[in-house]
């Protein structure tokens, strides 16, 4: 950053081509690479940039040669500074929203990237360990500055952990592998870390699980499943993960839960989270399979189960991928209602953010239909209040889940 007299200026300027500045300042917070007149030459990743057009003051953001998206505004501001201040003031707005709106639960998301004023910065919270993940190169260089930050505004943190980053171009729940980190500040995570949700206990591999360690974004969903098990003996999980909608199930009052995933050791994390809430793991069933093709064993079996799970991860990683997504999800769920029994409830989910809710729903109403199945709607969620979504931003609008009832 530099002050000139009593005015604060970015590293560099980056003038906007004609006519493109409209969207951010409604609020949007990418700057695409394409958008810009002229890439600078010699920019380090991380700079802080004023985005101009005409030469006028537009926003301000850090910058990143390596992504599509040039710059990540940060502030609209043009007196505002980007430094150690903003980034503790960002992040301390961001957390008193969860201790304003998350409750019962010892693991949530702290800082929730483009929805929280902090493009590329995600922060979630398992007990006492905070996971740090960073979305883009151009934050390496504020890393210390958001870990500080971080000490400095969440309460009781015995560390704070950091994933390795990771560049991506839009908000699709999904990770290019799943690399090891390292502790950024305090004390070494456990191997397995224990949180509670809901009175359920969740253990999280935060250094090779997906992710941060495991999926927040679903903790009501799964608080719903575990009500709507109740009376329904027979439960499938698909894609199971660590096992959280199968453990949710079992202690809602499912009889048996089959829980289904190709990582073996999400598998076995599974197995050991039935263990964590007194639920015997050989009263259950675990698959390390493909879930179509467990699918297509069941239905040539006769299987049927009164609930299934189908917690998929994101079908559609770009804007050209939506098509295939969309034919992706009315097979799967077509799949997965040849084994639902009458009368049985399907909790289909998608986080792909290049699929809208109407376009999923008309997926699985596709489904519905090539299965000469009648369907109805019980319930329609999003992602939960740590996950925010800033109406200006609408690639935040991510996560889609349906509760479903078969008919007759």
């Amino acid at each position: 950053m530099r002050a000139v007299g009593s005015a604060v200026r970015g590293e560099a300027e980056l003038e906007l081509r004609k006519d493109l500045a409209r969207h951010l300042r409604a609020g949007h917070p990418w700057v695409f690479r394409k958008a810009v007149e002229r890439a600078p030459k010699g920019l380090p990743a991380g700079a802080i940039v004023d985005v101009t057009e005409e030469g006028r003051f537009v926003a301000r953001g850090y910058y990143d040669p390596h992504s599509a998206i040039s710059v990540r505004i940060l502030t609209r501001e043009p007196a505002e500074a980007i430094d150690a201040t903003f980034w503790r003031r960002r992040i301390a707005r961001a957390i008193a929203l969860r201790r304003e709106l998350v409750h019962g639960t010892t693991g949530f998301r702290l800082v929730h990237g483009e929805s929280d004023g902090l493009p590329g910065v995600v922060a979630d919270r398992y007990d006492r360990f905070a996971v740090l993940k960073l979305y883009s190169a151009g934050l390496t260089p504020h890393r210390g500055a958001i870990v500080e930050a971080l000490r400095a505004e969440a309460e009781e943190l015995a560390g704070v952990y950091g994933r390795d980053e990771i560049p991506r171009d839009d908000l699709d729940d999904s990770d290019a592998g799943a690399p090891q980190g390292r502790v950024l500040w305090g004390a070494e995570p456990p191997e397995r870390i224990a949180y509670d949700e809901h009175g359920m206990q969740v253990l999280v591999d935060v250094r090779r699980g997906q992710k941060t360690g495991h999926f927040l974004d679903q903790r009501e969903n799964r608080r719903r499943v575990r009500a709507l098990a109740k009376g329904r003996p027979e439960a499938l999980n698909l894609f199971s993960y660590t096992g959280g909608f199968s453990v949710a199930a079992a202690l809602g009052g499912a009889r048996h839960v089959v829980s289904v995933d190709v990582d073996k050791d999400a598998i076995a994390l599974a197995r050991e989270n039935f263990r964590a809430n007194g639920l015997d793991p050989a009263d259950h069933a675990f698959a390390s399979e493909d879930a179509f093709e467990l699918l297509a064993r069941y239905k040539r079996e006769g299987r049927r189960f009164d609930l299934v799970v189908c917690d998929p991860p994101a079908f559609a990683k770009s804007q050209k991928a939506v098509d295939a997504a969309l034919a992706g999800y009315a097979s799967l769920n077509r799949a997965a209602l040849a084994v639902l029994a009458p009368g049985g409830l399907l909790v289909t989910a998608s986080c792909s953010a290049r699929v809208s809710a109407e376009q999923f729903t008309e997926a699985v109403k596709e489904a519905a239909y090539k299965a000469k199945l009648e369907l109805q709607l019980v319930e329609e969620t999003r992602q939960t209040p740590d996950h925010p979504v800033s109406l200006q931003f609408r690639e935040g609008r991510y996560l889609k889940c349906l509760v479903l009832r078969r008919v007759g």
